[in-house]
């Protein structure tokens, strides 16, 4: 009986000591959960939870401490934008101040220079003292106000700068604008001491060089000398004619084209030129080895030369209005310059219609023509004076350069060939040649590049 008690008894303290135990842990695991914000479900027979309670419980803190860290990162980005559109921002204003330090040194101003070089400091202060904070961790910024005052100053700083760039620029202007007045004057005074030289020498000074010339000892080199005068003339009246139509607005590259209707290579766009100076030696010099005067000895065209050379042209028309040398003028000036061309360079056809009626306009652009009649009217009765047969040629296109009937009109460097499958041919005559007995003066030829097939 007393061993049935105390097996019984020893039964009981086991019981015993395995619920102490049982307590023991559950308040030790309570602890522990406690102390990591966890809490605890106890499963005993007498109090149970279900096991997706817990579960959902512990869902709910997780996702909470996830939001926590999310927020933490979003502000953590939103200070380091604000930093970095603070940043920018002080750029700007040191920019700014940059360029308003270099408009004050010129016009040299000391106010303005101490003030935007004290802006540079200051700004270099504040960009040291964010740099201190950022090191040590101690930016205390509020993003949104940051970066809207951020914005603020860069808009700031961007209109100082571009009212500063207005000012030079205005500046600039009033500089080019003076220079543009001073360059004018010049070009004024150019153009009219080169009209002076022109007058001079369409003048007949140049041609008493012929004053005392003697029919006994006339030979080719006079006509020569004399030709070259004369195609001086026609450049000069060529010059004035290329300046109104382009005072009229006309086309010079369709006008030329108009003359010399193939492609034609020009080395450089003013030697289109060369086309209005061909057009007006063809015309002025068309007939010429044909006298206007038959069956006069050459003395007669000899003593004809030393009078026309040696008269004021618009007097000589004036006075002799049914002359040789008047026909010649009036016959030639309807044929060189079209009714189309007169009417858009003066507006009217008051001149041509004057010319029909036998007068002679006074006008700078008839005056200058005239000038270049009476040459070649000279140039002419010079040639029939040698008592010798007188002709002039053109030189074919496309033909190849010669240096016994043809000279280049322009620069021995323009004409060099740079390339091996080219070849250089003659684009159109200038200036016809002449031929004396057998004396052979060369003509003047505009070279273009051909290609070699």
């Amino acid at each position: 009986m007393e061993t049935i008690k105390c097996r019984s008894l020893t039964n009981n303290k086991s019981k015993i000591a395995r619920t102490i135990q049982k307590v023991i842990n559950l308040k030790t695991a309570t602890r522990i959960a406690s102390n990591n914000g966890i809490g605890i479900c106890l499963l005993t027979p007498h109090n149970k939870f279900d096991q997706d309670d817990l579960n959902t419980t512990c869902k709910s803190q997780n996702s909470t401490d996830n939001h926590k860290q999310k927020d933490a990162k979003a502000k953590r980005r939103a200070i380091l934008e604000a930093l970095v559109a603070k940043l920018f921002a002080s750029i700007t204003t040191i920019k700014a101040a940059y360029a308003e330090l270099q408009m004050a040194q010129n016009p040299y101003c000391g106010d303005a220079i101490q003030a935007a070089d004290q802006a540079v400091v200051d700004e270099l202060k504040q960009l040291s003292e964010l740099k201190r904070s950022f090191f040590k961790n101690e930016l205390h910024l509020s993003p949104q106000v940051t970066m809207m005052l951020a914005e603020i100053q860069e808009q700031q700083s961007l209109m100082k700068t571009y009212e500063i760039t207005i000012k030079k620029l205005e500046t600039d202007v009033e500089v080019k604008g003076s220079d543009i007045g001073s360059l004018k004057k010049q070009l004024d005074e150019a153009i009219a001491f080169n009209k002076s030289i022109e007058k001079r020498l369409n003048a007949s000074g140049p041609l008493s060089m012929f004053d005392n010339i003697q029919f006994s000892l006339l030979n080719p080199t006079h006509f020569a000398q004399l030709l070259h005068y004369t195609l001086r003339s026609m450049k000069s009246f060529v010059k004035l004619m290329v300046r109104e139509m382009e005072v009229a607005h006309w086309d010079i590259e369709a006008a030329a084209k108009a003359i010399e209707p193939e492609n034609i290579v020009f080395s450089k766009p003013s030697h289109r030129c060369f086309v209005f100076e061909s057009f007006v030696c063809k015309t002025m010099l068309e007939g010429f080895n044909h006298p206007n005067e038959e069956h006069q000895s050459e003395y007669y065209y000899f003593i004809e030369f030393k009078k026309i050379k040696s008269v004021n042209p618009k007097q000589f028309l004036t006075h002799n209005p049914d002359s040789s040398f008047a026909r010649f003028t009036r016959a030639k000036y309807l044929q060189l310059v079209h009714a189309k061309l007169e009417c858009s360079l003066f507006g009217n056809l008051n001149q041509r219609k004057l010319v029909n009626s036998g007068g002679f306009p006074d006008s700078a652009f008839f005056n200058a023509f005239v000038e270049m009649a009476r040459r070649v009217w000279a140039l002419n009765l010079l040639a029939f004076s040698f008592g010798e047969d007188v002709s002039i040629f053109q030189v074919s296109k496309n033909c190849r350069f010669s240096d016994v009937y043809m000279e280049a009109v322009t620069q021995d460097s323009e004409l060099e060939n740079p390339n091996s499958d080219t070849d250089l041919r003659v684009a159109f005559t200038v200036v016809p040649g002449f031929k004396i007995g057998k004396t052979v003066i060369q003509s003047q030829v505009y070279l273009s590049p051909v290609k070699i097939f």
